[in-house]
């Protein structure tokens, strides 16, 4: 199984780097890519919605029939370190296709793409920016590789 972070936008600045680092350790784990899609919507001022619908068709454009989304947001499932490396897992042995993780811009996820994911997963019940969220997302795919190798990244009670 192939996991594709699938963003919008682009990550610069100091997180950059350790956005990468921890990218780099999840690839001991699973096989990682990343995908950014450009962020905003043709026209001047563009109203928030259009924003999302415009940003939303970007990034379906992106998954396959056969690839299963899960979208990352504040309104979904909570999983703790535990839960991701249980669901990563499940998803390994049983999916049988590519995961993509989905990160949306500075004003959320279209709704019509909510709707078509297999899986709606919270990295926290505040709204992140997405340099953060992501930073979180590859963080947690790290220590889910960890987790399900019984190796000792992670300190946490399993």
């Amino acid at each position: 199984m192939k996991i594709v972070v699938l963003a919008v936008g682009g990550i610069r600045g100091p997180l950059a780097q350790v956005v990468r680092e921890y990218q780099v350790r999840a690839e001991r784990y699973w096989k990682v890519e990343v995908e950014e899609v450009d962020a905003g919507a043709p026209g001047r001022k563009s109203p928030p919605r259009r924003i999302r619908e415009v940003e939303g068709e970007r990034l379906r454009s992106r998954i396959g029939k056969d690839d299963d989304a899960w979208i990352i947001t504040r309104e979904g499932t909570s999983l703790d370190s535990v839960g991701w490396a249980r669901a990563l897992g499940d998803q390994a042995l049983h999916g049988g296709r590519d995961l993509y993780l989905v990160v949306g811009g500075a004003f959320g996820i279209a709704s019509r793409l909510k709707r078509e994911a297999r899986r709606r997963v919270s990295l926290a019940p505040v709204t992140l920016p997405h340099e953060i969220a992501r930073l979180v997302l590859m963080e947690q795919l790290y220590r889910a590789g960890t987790i399900l190798r019984n190796e000792p990244y992670h300190k946490g009670a399993s």
